[in-house]
């Protein structure tokens, strides 16, 4: 018997029975809202990239709201007070804590321009979790996203301008639809970032005092409940001293408070409870992690993503290695850092390696006018968005040789009419990366970020989750990602995207 009909019997036989003990006013079967639906491809009407305004026309003028329903979420057959939140969507009774190992990549908002790298290019079955970056805060604590057009607004082949009500669309509402056909797939709001952290500081001002880290904190489950995410990932590049890493710390305690408390709300809405994500982005050099209380701030995280990737580039006076592994004692000059002794630093700092998730490059980094790896370099070249750096799919360039440095475990191309070299992961480097995973008991993968890998069976994410084991087989981390979202400000969101 189809599902459907199963449903309109069980319905019948509820009214029948219902209806003799005169009881009525049933609300509609919102089952239909929930059902798994593959997102569409992207419809970019302009090819004109970097002006946000080119993608799409502009919308019709806007329609009067639809008057709303009196719980979005009712009960399959909910009586004269429907239910506020929707029982169809189903949860394994252990939400998050899942054995296995992660895969995790970066998605970038930016990446939908020049790169033309969209939410339906993620190779969603492959990964436990997308970290989407980035979003910001204001002073007073104020979680903000940074992009409205990409994050929230703009159309994707199948979205309509004649919906009706407060809807949300944009990249948050692809990644809602990947994950209803993924549920092992789960989306966290990366927040921070290289220019947002470091160079403007905006993490300082409200981690600082108890009412900022309030403030963002609740500002963090205000993101999740509005716009669908699984969880929240802190990027702040870096604490600058002891008192800054035991503020990131006290940060994160609040942040992990606060999603709690909402996780207890669901679970008396829902009968289930979710588990909500917090990872950070952790350094590599003692210089940094060194302010942090590692083992404290490991004890409220889910699990820390190192980023084990750029050991060496532009800054260094001469060629290096940007990933590699472990020191070389033949050319101390290629290695100026390494991922061994900093995992092992972790561990000693009371970080379990099971939480530790080992950051790879999905780009190179160039030295040109040099004789080879641990040389002096004389200036970076060009590169595939920015001076001195390739993307990985653009891997090797045309005359270029890969070579792979056993003893630093590292590996880099060098073209010797051009003088060039790029250190990267080739594909048998992140290979052996994930053999390492396995050998050192380390949480999984990361990587920054997806728009750089190949789409083909050179992808490196692809083969590296196939030799953590593959995701068909139980060796990645499993547990269902969460689809009810009854208090955000989104039609669309509340209802589960009904028409998709």
């Amino acid at each position: 018997m189809s599902s459907a009909r199963y449903i309109n019997l069980l319905l019948f036989c509820l009214y029948y029975l219902l209806t003799v003990f005169e009881i009525s006013h049933f609300s509609e079967d919102p089952i239909s809202a929930l059902q798994d639906a593959s997102p569409p491809p992207p419809q970019v009407v302009s090819k004109t990239f970097g002006n946000p305004a080119a993608f799409t026309p502009k919308p019709p003028p806007p329609q009067p709201p639809a008057k709303p329903h009196p719980s979005t979420f009712s009960a399959v057959l909910g009586l004269s007070k429907p239910s506020p939140v929707p029982k169809p969507i189903l949860q394994s009774p252990t939400m998050g804590g899942g054995q296995g190992y992660r895969s995790v990549a970066y998605f970038v908002n930016w990446g939908i321009y020049g790169r033309k790298y969209f939410p339906q290019n993620i190779p969603a079955s492959q990964l436990t979790h997308v970290l989407y970056s980035f979003g910001d805060n204001r002073p007073d604590g104020s979680v903000i996203l940074t992009d409205s057009w990409s994050d929230i607004q703009i159309h994707y082949d199948g979205d309509s301008w004649n919906d009706q009500g407060n809807n949300l669309y944009g990249n948050l509402k692809q990644l809602y639809l990947l994950k209803k056909a993924n549920r092992n797939l789960k989306i966290l709001l990366s927040i921070g970032g290289w220019t947002y952290a470091h160079e403007q500081k905006h993490f300082d001002a409200p981690a600082a005092t108890p009412q900022g880290r309030k403030k963002f904190a609740d500002s963090c489950v205000s993101m999740i409940k509005d716009l669908g995410f699984d969880g929240i990932d802190i990027d702040w590049e870096y604490p600058q001293d002891a008192e800054q890493g035991q503020q990131l710390s006290l940060l994160l305690k609040e942040i992990r408070g606060a999603m709690n408390a909402y996780e207890r709300k669901l679970e008396g809405e829902t009968g289930t409870r979710p588990r909500f994500v917090l990872t950070i982005a952790a350094p590599a050099g003692e210089k940094n992690y060194g302010n942090m209380p590692l083992g404290e701030i490991a004890e409220t995280l889910d699990f820390i993503n190192l980023m084990a990737y750029d050991y060496s580039g532009s800054w260094d006076s001469a060629s290096g290695h940007q990933a590699n592994l472990f020191p070389s004692q033949k050319c101390p000059s290629c290695t100026p850092f390494n991922s061994q002794s900093v995992i092992d630093a972790y561990v000693a700092r009371g970080v379990p390696a099971s939480k530790i998730v080992l950051g790879m490059p999905l780009y190179g980094r160039s030295f040109t006018n040099t004789d080879g790896i641990g040389k002096g370099y004389n200036g970076t070249g060009p590169g595939s968005w920015e001076n001195g750096v390739w993307d990985y799919k653009a891997l090797p360039q045309p005359g270029a040789t890969e070579f792979f440095d056993k003893e630093a475990g590292a590996s880099y191309s060098y073209d010797p009419n051009t003088k060039t070299l790029v250190t990267y992961d080739t594909l048998d480097m992140a290979k052996k990366k994930a053999q390492w995973i396995k050998e050192k008991g380390l949480g999984g993968a990361m990587w920054w970020e997806l728009s750089g890998d190949r789409q083909d069976e050179g992808s490196i994410v692809s083969n590296v989750v196939a030799e953590l084991g593959g995701p068909s087989n139980g060796k990645l981390e499993h547990h269902p990602n969460w689809l009810a979202y009854p208090d955000s400000q989104y039609d669309n969101l509340r209802a589960g995207f009904p028409n998709n």
